[in-house]
């Protein structure tokens, strides 16, 4: 099974009562979190419910609470677990750009693809501000750490303007999610135009000051 934590964060998932899991119970409890994903976006926080979440994952409604302990806590795992792996997809996607620029470019495609495989993204960290508003304060505060490191060293190596990294990270990650809101999720696409994101691009190169 593809491991599902980072380095620096909590490590493998453990039962309720602290045990750690065998690769069943692994793989029972990634079940849960797969059908919440789909429970959450359908029907929203309301409702929502442990018996819609267990009979989507087929498993019984007294195994889920050897994983979790409430809907509430399935929820902030939920948000947590798709914040890692779109993290990791964005990570790998821009490892790969030769320039700064181009790790730019490749770190959003990653995100419009992760967005149009998982659409729940959008709907349940939506749903957290209300639902959940520390998971929903800890979703965007973990992206803009790691982008906060890259436009840094990005500055450090003189590829780019001088500005307060924070700034640049959330003006990024605003422009990313509401492109993405636009021509993926509003249009059931799977991805952004490419010339949309030709568009999208100059604009960030000029912003920035990079080498195109």
């Amino acid at each position: 099974m593809t491991q599902r934590w980072t380095v620096g964060e909590p490590g493998p998932p453990a039962a309720v009562d602290g045990t750690m899991l065998s690769p069943r119970g692994e793989r029972t409890r990634h079940k849960i979190l797969e059908a919440a994903e789909e429970v959450f976006a359908e029907f929203g926080w309301q409702e929502a419910s442990i018996v819609k979440i267990t009979e989507r994952a087929g498993v019984a409604q007294g195994s889920f609470y050897r994983y979790f302990i409430s809907k509430q806590a399935v929820f902030d795992e939920l948000v947590a677990d798709l914040n890692r792996r779109v993290r990791r997809a964005m990570s790998e996607g821009a490892a790969t750009g030769r320039t700064a620029a181009e790790a730019e470019r490749l770190g959003f495609e990653a995100f419009f693809r992760f967005t149009a495989d998982h659409p729940a993204l959008y709907r349940v960290v939506r749903q957290a501000e209300f639902a959940s508003p520390k998971a929903f304060r800890r979703h965007y505060d973990r992206i803009a750490r790691g982008y906060i490191t890259t436009l840094q060293s990005a500055m450090d190596a003189g590829e780019m303007i001088e500005a307060d990294p924070e700034v640049l990270a959330y003006a990024l990650m605003g422009i990313g999610e509401l492109i993405g809101l636009r021509w993926i999720l509003w249009e059931g696409s799977d991805g952004v135009p490419s010339d949309k994101v030709d568009d999208m691009m100059a604009f960030i190169i000029r912003g920035l000051g990079l080498e195109p």
